[in-house]
């Protein structure tokens, strides 16, 4: 049995980045202000009906014309300028540190209503394991043609479970969707960590915590409010400011909540070997399905 895996989840605008991620470069490159465009956008989806990340895509497009020539490398370009708040940039190593100390590993990952491209082409883009996020598809001149994904507040769910399962490729629905056993899942919920700011991420948080994992809400200095509804009505474990530097009480909670998936994890392991030898100690066949991580019970659930 190798290592026991803890996942950290992020949402990346307001919980990594300060401003959603098309005011850094994209929006000022073709000069448009924050405001025009996010208004645009709204208008939009209402006239049409539409999905609010699928109206955000479409103009992205529409204003693009004439100001700027989008492609994939374009997009992965505008990810450079994205900026971060406090200790973000060397976060991910730090995590890494302290789960080798614990004999862990450490996997990060992002769920997100913003832009794949963008988020792989900033500055932090190499740190995820997966990154579950809008994107277009291209043509082969790269110029983005029809949406290939658009992540909601509800579609978020699904990429828990695919990273509760192990399956990353998105487009593989039917092991995401079949009957999985707890203990061949490869990430309990409970070894998850959500980190994120707002309302959208809610689903998220409160099926993360409801599953035995753990939320935090993250909060910019002084606007403590949101986070701290969601802490008090029980969708968040904790209220926290976008301070990732090191020895901040972010990266503290982090590594007690770290201590405790760590000592769950040998919890589990010492339990299934002592259901192990009292079937022994009977004569009985030991049952092939006792788990060796991800909780004391040994029932097989849903």
């Amino acid at each position: 049995m190798g290592r026991p895996i803890v996942a950290l989840i992020y949402d990346f605008d307001m919980t990594l980045s300060p401003q959603n991620m098309q005011e850094f470069t994209f929006l000022p490159g073709i000069n448009v202000e924050p405001d025009a465009f996010w208004g645009a956008c709204r208008e939009f989806s209402l006239a049409h009906q539409m999905d609010g990340i699928l109206s955000y895509m479409y103009m992205m497009q529409h204003m693009a014309q004439g100001n700027m020539e989008l492609t994939r490398e374009t997009l992965r370009g505008l990810g450079e300028g994205v900026e971060f708040y406090p200790g973000v940039e060397d976060w991910f190593g730090r995590i890494r540190e302290i789960g080798d100390a614990l004999d862990m590993d450490v996997e990060h990952y992002i769920i997100s209503s913003g832009l794949t491209e963008i988020i792989e082409g900033s500055r932090i883009g190499r740190e995820f394991k997966a990154v579950f996020a809008a994107s277009f598809c291209y043509d082969e001149a790269g110029r983005p043609i029809w949406p290939s994904s658009a992540v909601n507040y509800t579609s978020k769910t699904q990429y828990l479970f695919r990273i509760n399962k192990g399956i990353l490729d998105v487009t593989n629905d039917a092991d995401l969707n079949a009957y999985t056993p707890e203990y061949k899942r490869r990430i309990p919920f409970s070894n998850m960590i959500y980190i994120a700011d707002g309302l959208t991420d809610v689903p998220c948080m409160k099926m993360t915590k409801q599953k035995g994992g753990y939320s935090i809400a993250v909060h910019p200095p002084g606007s403590t409010e949101l986070a701290d509804d969601m802490l008090l009505q029980g969708r968040a474990d904790f209220s926290v400011e976008t301070d990732y530097t090191a020895g901040s009480e972010l990266e503290r909670i982090v590594a007690m909540l770290m201590r405790r998936i760590r000592a769950s994890s040998d919890l589990s392991v010492e339990h299934a070997l002592q259901v192990q030898r009292a079937h022994g100690r009977r004569g009985e066949r030991v049952p092939l399905d006792i788990p060796l991580r991800g909780g004391l019970d040994v029932e097989e659930k849903e």
